[in-house]
């Protein structure tokens, strides 16, 4: 496959973050959480590139969570995997049944947390069966300043996820190689690269909490233009954590 400038600014990029947070170990086993989405499939075609250079060696496979949504495109899912072949790098699809429990038997109002925590669950269950690992996730930076407002208007708390973890109870390590990587580029980099992905066919797509963050955070945008790159920003502040600790009863007497 011939890369483009957009991948190599995606490979500049995911590089700096695997070398910031040293995401990569030589030996390991690293499994793509690859649900078919623009992250999920550029991540998995950015460290098959890397995999050539990188001062660490390891080997790549990748796990995709079949929902068993009644509306998704085996022949989508078909070009999936053989796009995968075309780089050999295996392709384990796991048949579930969580689109049936989530939409028919439990009938969730508000199913995208359950449906994130038993897909997680069966990626970890998977990578365990496979002989254990690194699973790696295609979040970019957008969603960093989307799951900090969303930590912050829904939890009450100013909060993201890690780059990298180690889920002791799980015994799996995640790693997330695309956190310095805008949104924007990801799709340029899909598209101009032709990667394969898969429509997501799931009743709540675009009406999720999620997706009215990334809304929210597009219409701040239009007001204060650098609004985004303040949120992710906040991170690395010094003075992060000036913030106000709550009075103790005895501090009121």
């Amino acid at each position: 496959m011939h890369y483009n400038v957009d991948m190599q600014k995606i490979l500049s990029a995911m590089r700096r973050a695997i070398q910031d947070y040293q995401m990569i170990k030589d030996g390991d086993k690293i499994f793509v959480g690859l649900s078919g989405g623009k992250d999920s499939v550029l991540l998995l075609a950015a460290l098959k590139a890397y995999q050539r250079f990188s001062p660490e060696k390891f080997t790549l496979e990748a796990i995709t969570i079949d929902m068993g949504l009644k509306d998704m495109d085996r022949t989508e899912m078909d070009s999936l995997t053989k796009w995968c072949q075309s780089m050999d790098v295996p392709h384990h699809v796991v048949k579930t049944d969580i689109a049936e429990i989530i939409f028919e038997a439990r009938n969730e109002s508000n199913p995208c947390s359950l449906c994130a925590k038993m897909r997680r669950g069966a990626l970890n269950s998977t990578l365990n069966s496979l002989g254990g690992g690194t699973l790696a996730l295609g979040h970019n930076a957008d969603d960093v300043a989307e799951t900090m407002l969303l930590s912050l208007l829904y939890e009450g708390r100013f909060s993201c996820f890690s780059p990298t973890a180690y889920m002791d109870k799980k015994g799996v390590h995640l790693i997330r190689p695309l956190i310095y990587i805008q949104e924007y580029d990801v799709k340029c980099a899909v598209d101009r690269l032709g990667l394969p992905t898969v429509n997501n066919p799931c009743p709540m797509n675009h009406t999720s909490q999620r997706e009215y963050a990334k809304d929210l955070i597009k219409h701040i945008c239009k007001d204060i233009p650098f609004a985004k790159d303040r949120i992710l920003g906040a991170i690395y502040h010094p003075e992060r954590n000036n913030l106000w600790v709550k009075p103790s009863p005895e501090d009121k007497e």
